[in-house]
């Protein structure tokens, strides 16, 4: 049946179904209404219904679509506006990216469909089970793409008192059991609402009290450290006029706060490659030290004998040490095409060489006696990979350039993402960004400091170092997935007895 022969119903459902996936944005930072990470499945659950397996993927697309497209319409900023590729294949690439996730939607509205689940059974197991298997899925294939992850609206709630023992997906499977428990108190009967409502309450209270336990210790030492915002438009960054002015910049932020532990510089803070710049890093390193100093900094690497890119994080102290990026973003510093394309995109002048992926197994970074777990641009959207660094790591620092999105939603929600990886680790989280948003970020998720958006600054603070495992570091993902496949084969065996 194609879409024009739709009766009236099915049409409208399809456009309730965008327009309520188009709220779910409205969730996250800088709106913070998180309660729509709630109403806005909670929807689309009441328009999956009972219908057919099709037009239950077509609602499910829908509602992907409309919450892609409102969430992530910076992509386009950052590949037309800053990375110069023409209007048409910037749309297409991000429409084609929209698509992808929708399409992740649409295989769970076809197959709850399939399954002939009612009541408790469809709302309160399955459907939330499903949903946290399918955000961690879409994480995690084709490279990952975590944005829009529901448990991320809720760094200000009771909720995220599971974020150390579950991570953010055990938040997004509270949040859709919730959306689950709406549903069921709307279409349930008398026995499936009271359910739902017991549900509810120990979802809630599960959080409040579990937000009120400490999982690790704080060492008795405090660290003063200063990040420094450039703040280099990213329409001039890489202009060689700007190369010596960006230099000077940062070390002139720096000089004052040479006393400090520790002085933390963006992702690519200086425009140009390590060894080009060996005389300048070196007097940095020096003038550091004899104050006492260290200082972290993004640059990009050369590495002759494999003639190899890398985008990297230095720490200019005693010892110097490097982290490499390795979790790589797919069309911005790789690009999985064929030869002819990439042969396309050099005579169109847009960039085609490939950053190359640091070591999967990295040590963390050795710095004013402790260790930091490093971490480059999105490489905090995935946080069981950050595991890799704990619990030996005292610190979590993140250095991005989030000037790709201009004046858009995409730094607050990366904000976010940051602070949720402090949760999750029950460390201090360093962000140094070029143009903001750059944090102090405590080890429950508050902002204790922010720099203001596309403004040279420095910013201040005195942070203790902690030790111990939060359960997620020891354990992450593995559990809730187990979990999560161990309650889907619940509600279908309370399906076959009929109890639910």
């Amino acid at each position: 049946m194609s879409r024009s022969s739709l009766p009236p119903g099915p049409r409208v459902a399809l456009l309730g179904a965008g327009a309520a996936g188009a709220c779910l944005p409205l969730a996250f930072a800088p709106f913070g209404v998180s309660s729509l990470a709630v109403v806005s499945p909670a929807l689309l659950f009441l328009l999956w219904g009972y219908t057919a397996p099709a037009q239950a993927a077509r609602l499910g697309f829908c509602w992907g679509a409309g919450a892609f497209l409102a969430g992530t319409y910076w992509l386009y900023i950052s590949i037309h506006i800053f990375g110069k590729a023409p209007a048409p294949l910037a749309i297409l690439l991000m429409l084609a990216l929209v698509a992808i996730m929708a399409g992740y939607l649409a295989l769970l509205g076809y197959v709850q469909a399939k399954t002939r689940l009612r009541g408790a059974a469809l709302w309160l197991l399955f459907l939330p089970c499903a949903w946290v298997l399918i955000e961690w899925l879409r994480g995690w294939l084709f490279s990952g793409f975590p944005w829009l992850s529901l448990g991320y609206a809720f760094t200000d709630s009771w909720l995220a008192g599971y974020a150390p023992v579950a991570g953010v997906y055990g938040i997004s499977l509270a949040a859709a059991v919730l959306a689950g428990a709406g549903v069921a108190l709307v279409r349930g009967n008398f026995a499936t609402r009271v359910l739902a409502v017991l549900l509810a309450a120990a979802v809630l209270g599960g959080g409040l009290l579990l937000s009120r336990v400490s999982w690790v210790a704080p060492l008795d030492r405090e660290l003063r450290v200063a990040l420094v915002q450039g703040a280099v438009p990213q329409d001039r960054k890489w202009l060689l006029e700007q190369l010596e002015p960006t230099k000077d910049l940062y070390r002139d932020l720096s000089l004052p706060y040479l006393d400090y532990d520790l002085i933390v510089w963006p992702e690519a803070a200086i425009p140009s490659m390590v060894d080009a710049e060996y005389e300048y890093l070196e007097q940095m390193r020096t003038e550091a030290g004899e104050r006492g100093a260290a200082i972290m900094l993004g640059m990009l690497e050369y590495e002759p004998d494999s003639g190899s890119y890398f985008n990297s994080l230095l720490v200019l102290g005693e010892p110097p040490s490097i982290y490499r990026k390795r979790h790589l973003v797919p069309f911005g510093e790789y690009f999985p095409v064929p030869e002819f394309v990439r042969e396309w995109m050099r005579l169109m002048s847009l960039p085609y060489v490939d950053i190359s992926k640091g070591s999967s197994r990295p040590e963390p970074l050795e710095v004013a006696g402790l260790y930091a777990a490093a971490s480059i641009c999105y490489e905090d959207a995935f946080g069981n990979e950050q595991r890799v660094f704990l619990p030996q790591a005292n610190l979590l620092v993140n250095v991005s350039n989030d000037a790709w999105f201009g004046d858009s939603i995409a730094p607050h929600q990366h904000l976010q993402i940051a602070r949720m990886r402090a949760i999750e680790a029950g460390r201090f989280m360093l962000r140094a960004t070029n143009t903001g948003v750059s944090a102090v970020i405590a080890p429950d998720g508050r902002l204790l400091g922010v720099s203001p958006q596309f403004e040279t600054d420095v910013l201040t603070a005195s942070i203790r170092p902690y030790t111990g495992a939060t359960p997620y570091v020891l354990i992450g993902d593995s559990w809730l997935l187990l979990v999560a496949l161990a309650a889907l084969a619940v509600s279908f065996a309370a399906r076959r007895h009929g109890s639910v």
